[in-house]
């Protein structure tokens, strides 16, 4: 009996001594619970457009902070069900649980653990992961303290925003978006429940690193919540056997890389590292739609040109070993220097010859390209190719798949495109595509591409010539400079296909763009006036040369700048500033920064009204019967205006242009400036990305037919300004000259 009394007298010894040390030694050393009482998750920088599309999204963490209240009630079901069913019961440690797990681990059946949520938010929240008696003593008294400190709701708020789900996902809302691409709001039963899982071991067993083990664990966590009576028997079975889509990364609402990157430099310029964990939001002038379409047609057509130049040949080549492992793992290492763009996918030929290829994509998958999938590379298929352009086994290719599943080969392009769109009223940017892929080449050709403007700055001369008397009527002789008696010019310009039509009007030789007789009007007005007059359209003297070359496009010019030029033209004669950003918001949607959006009015006025009708009207009559024709063709509408640009050598393929209050510019060309073809212009370059991007943003807009300011007349059979009547002004030039050059028809 004695030996009883003092194992008791022992064991209450070792008690309190435990307890002494964990409230005297260990509790005074504990952190603040601020952390938790004072929540602050690192959320990450987010950007919208207009419509509140997400285009993207900066920080370590994917997380998006969700308020308990609304959380989905199978979401927290699910959680509950598996990590700690009796939360709402216990004070922060469950014995009952405890107990039942240790009973579960003498069977050898699953158990949940004994650690409650309260315990891993302490643990997540304050301590290290080690086992030792120390920090499971700390843990008992943090959970305690918490217990106090927080309602039940406020803890599973925290643990359901904080605990980490796998890759670089916090949260249940961030890995929603990262393995669904959904909203937590928005996920079903099975992804619920496969969510729910992950905490066991979020490294190993979330759905991306290993689909077959979080399959497992769902099942687990479904079954707990049919056997806690959470679920029926038929959801669970639904569930069971639903088929769950795993992106495994954050798919953007649209595509809109270099507008991210756009808004997260100046975001970061004035929040510095804040901008990534405050859950900064910035909301931009992007329209999706508008967007969507500019992306697709910038893709599209850059592929278009990059197909009628023919194929280039694999983008390497690998020895393929004869061990099926070895062959996978070298397959592995070449795909990962050769990344998806979009839907240009790299892989890695097995087998092929002239009829039927095999290539393995980055995912495992075996696809088999034949028939009219294998016409483009077909040159590549044929026994005596050259050896950088055979398709053998080992070489690494690029396929796409139709929406008929049918697999083609194809290439990256070398090729660059760009496009931008501005509402001209307001000069807030309604779509921006910087280049055919942001993650290939980072630089904003919209931005940042200084490219020689070819034709496509005529229309400028043209309206600095109306101040001087011209008019759209003025007869100006079509004759190759080099047969006149010029004896100031030492230059010679060429029209670009060659022909010459003797006395033609301003209008014609705007529409179908004369560079003789641009060159005339330029020479007759001074260079002077010229460069004077750019500066009315925030072009900048000293990127442009003080020479007769001027008028053909020789300067320099971005998109984005051009853009705001023509946009001169578009509203009437108002210059615009180029808006990106109308708003930026904390976490908590409170206004951190404002942007109002205004229109235009007299104070931005930089051209007179009559200019820009008149310089209007003859832009007009390049889409309807000139060189950018095919616009109103294929969009069906009259109120079109715009020049194509093509500059020496085809080296730059431009169209500028507008229609309602849209006004934008569309460009392509190499970063290391080449020739695109002898048979290119801006016309077969430009124009289709320019059209196929206009038409989602003129849906629904009506046809705009501008009235006529004060000031000008049409008494003589074209616009003119009215101090120009009845003989005024600028009605021919050169037509003393030589008879116009004959070309003899092509052979």
């Amino acid at each position: 009996m004695k030996w009883l009394l003092g194992l008791g007298a022992l064991a209450g010894a070792a008690v309190l001594g435990v307890a002494g040390y964990t409230f005297l030694v260990l509790a005074p050393g504990l952190p603040d619970l601020d952390a938790v009482t004072d929540y602050r998750p690192k959320i990450p920088l987010r950007i919208y457009t207009a419509d509140n599309a997400l285009i993207g999204e900066f920080g370590e963490e994917h997380r998006e902070f969700v308020a308990i209240k609304d959380m989905p009630k199978l979401m927290k079901d699910a959680l509950l069900s598996t990590e700690d069913a009796r939360f709402y019961e216990h004070n922060g440690v469950d014995y009952i649980g405890a107990g039942r797990a240790i009973l579960a681990d003498l069977r050898g059946g699953f158990h949940q653990g004994a650690s409650t949520i309260t315990m891993q938010v302490a643990r997540n929240f304050f301590l290290s992961q080690e086992k030792t008696v120390n920090r499971k003593l700390k843990e008992l008294l943090l959970t305690s303290r918490i217990e106090s400190a927080l309602t039940k709701d406020q803890i599973l708020e925290l643990y359901m925003n904080q605990i980490y789900l796998g890759q670089r996902s916090h949260g249940f809302a961030g890995a929603a978006r990262t393995y669904f691409n959904k909203p937590l709001k928005d996920v079903t039963l099975a992804e619920a429940a496969m969510l729910a899982g992950i905490p066991k071991n979020p490294v190993r067993h979330n759905p991306v690193a290993n689909f077959q083990k979080a399959k497992q664990r769902q099942e687990v966590v479904l079954k707990l919540m049919l056997t806690r009576g959470v679920i029926t028997e038929n959801q669970y079975d639904q569930a069971v056997h639903e088929k769950i889509t795993v992106t495994g990364k954050q798919i953007f609402d649209s595509r809109a890389d270099y507008v991210a990157e756009m808004v997260r430099q100046k975001v970061v310029e004035e929040y510095k590292e804040q901008a990534y964990t405050s859950g900064i939001r910035v909301y931009t002038t992007l329209l999706k739609a508008d967007q969507d379409a500019a992306y697709e047609a910038v893709r599209k057509n850059v592929m278009a040109y990059d197909q009628r130049h023919g194929y280039r040949g694999p983008e390497a080549f690998i020895q393929l070993p004869s061990d099926s492992e070895e062959r996978d793992d070298a397959i592995d290492e070449v795909l990962k220097k050769h990344p998806s763009s979009d839907t240009l996918l790299a892989a890695v030929v097995t087998e092929a010859s002239p009829r039927k290829v095999l290539a393995e994509l980055a995912s495992g998958e075996t696809v088999t390209i034949d028939g009219d999938g294998l016409r483009f590379a077909g040159a590549g298929l044929q026994a005596k190719a050259a050896s950088a352009l055979k398709i053998v086994p080992g070489a690494v290719i690029r396929v796409i798949k139709d929406n008929k599943n049918r697999w083609s080969i194809t290439q990256l392009p070398e090729v660059e495109g760009a496009y931008v769109a501005l509402n001209a009223d307001d000069g807030t940017v309604r779509a921006l595509v910087g280049g055919f892929d942001f993650n290939r080449k980072k630089f904003n050709h919209v931005t940042s591409g200084w490219r020689q403007p070819g034709s496509s700055m005529k229309p400028f001369i043209y309206s600095a010539a109306l101040e001087k008397g011209f008019s759209p009527a003025t007869q100006i002789n079509d004759v190759q400079l080099s047969q006149t008696t010029d004896e100031v010019l030492k230059w010679d310009p060429r029209n670009d296909d060659g022909k010459y039509e003797g006395p033609v009007s301003m209008r014609y030789a705007l529409a179908h763009s004369k560079n003789v007789v641009s060159v005339r009007i330029l020479q007759a007005i001074g260079v002077q006036h010229a460069l004077d007059w750019l500066q009315h359209f925030g072009f900048s003297k000293d990127k442009h040369p003080a020479n007769l070359t001027m008028t053909l496009g020789t300067g320099s010019v971005t998109p984005m700048q051009l853009a705001g030029a023509y946009a001169v033209f578009a509203n009437g004669g108002y210059q615009v500033s180029p808006q990106l950003i109308t708003r930026i918001t904390d976490a908590k949607g409170q206004v951190l920064k404002s942007v109002p959006v205004t229109k235009v009015d007299e104070s931005a006025r930089v051209i007179d009204a009559r200019n820009a009708f008149i310089t209007d009207s003859m832009l007009r009559e390049v889409t309807r019967s000139g060189t950018g024709a095919s616009a109103s063709t294929r969009l069906g509408r009259s109120d079109l205006a715009g020049k194509t640009g093509t500059t020496s050598d085809a080296v730059d393929g431009w169209f500028a242009g507008y229609a309602a209050n849209v006004v934008a510019v569309a460009w392509m060309g190499y970063d290391d400036p080449k020739s695109l073809g002898g048979r290119e212009f801006g016309a077969t370059l430009a124009l289709p990305i320019w059209i196929d991007s206009m038409r989602a943003a003129l849906a629904g807009k009506p046809q705009i037919v501008r009235a006529a300011p004060e000031g000008v007349s049409n008494a003589e059979g074209d616009w003119m300004y009215q101090e120009w009547l009845n003989g005024g002004g600028v009605r021919q030039l050169g037509l003393e000259e030589a008879p116009p050059v004959v070309t003899p028809p092509a052979q």
